[in-house]
């Protein structure tokens, strides 16, 4: 997620350090539950593999630049189902925070943007999966539709942040708007596969059942 340099400007940029301190206040909190639930060696693991993954979704996977920003199959649900959500917010801000430090430096002070549009998504994406998915119901068991509704609150939320940063920084010209919906309309295409990708892992991590005490995966994985 690459919002293009220049769409904010230094002077505005600043609003970007606040959300970004936001998002990283939010996510030690939950850390913090996490490590006392399963302990800072699993937390540690799962992010370093979250961390990984992310790298290689940045980097590996097909990537195009429309309009606002660029189209990348982050798999932001298929993290948290398997990982668990603070493992994907550390991998997913690690994975950025990498990629721009040593392959794309010209999106370093775009990172407060960039990480506060993966993350907060994410956070809503995590509070509302309990009423997605049912508390009886592993996620190895979940249906179509409910891996859906979990990959548009994700993608609709940085769709939704893209725009707020674009307009924020660009204002409402006919330009800025054509690129706006430019790069909704293509990232809605992630919505298409994303549910897709989720239930085919979900599906052979369901064959290997036998690992559903690892400190690897996310504990509702396997366990209602």
């Amino acid at each position: 997620m690459h919002i293009e340099p220049g769409l904010v400007n230094e002077a505005k940029i600043v609003l970007s350090y606040a959300t970004a301190v936001g998002a990283f206040g939010y996510l030690g909190k939950e850390a913090w539950l996490s490590i006392k639930e399963r302990g800072a060696v699993s937390v540690a693991a799962r992010s370093l593999l979250a961390t990984l993954l992310v790298f290689c979704f940045f980097e590996v996977l097909p990537h195009q630049a429309v309009g606002a920003s660029e189209v990348h199959l982050i798999l932001g649900s298929t993290l948290f189902l398997i990982l668990g959500s603070v493992p994907a917010a550390i991998g997913l801000a690690m994975g950025l925070l990498i990629q721009g430090v040593f392959f794309a430096q010209f999106d370093l002070p775009q990172y407060g943007m960039n990480v506060t549009t993966l993350l907060v998504p994410l956070f809503a994406m995590a509070a509302i999966s309990s009423k997605v998915i049912n508390r009886e119901t592993a996620y190895v068991d979940i249906k179509y539709a409910q891996a859906l509704r979990l990959s548009l609150t994700y993608q609709g939320g940085i769709i939704a942040w893209v725009a707020f940063w674009a307009f924020y920084g660009q204002g409402f010209g006919v330009g800025n708007l054509s690129s706006v919906a430019s790069f909704s309309v293509a990232y809605l295409s992630v919505v298409l596969i994303e549910p897709v990708v989720d239930l085919a892992i979900l599906a052979a991590a369901k064959t290997a059942s036998k690992f559903k005490d690892s400190s690897l995966l996310n504990t509702r994985l396997f366990n209602a």
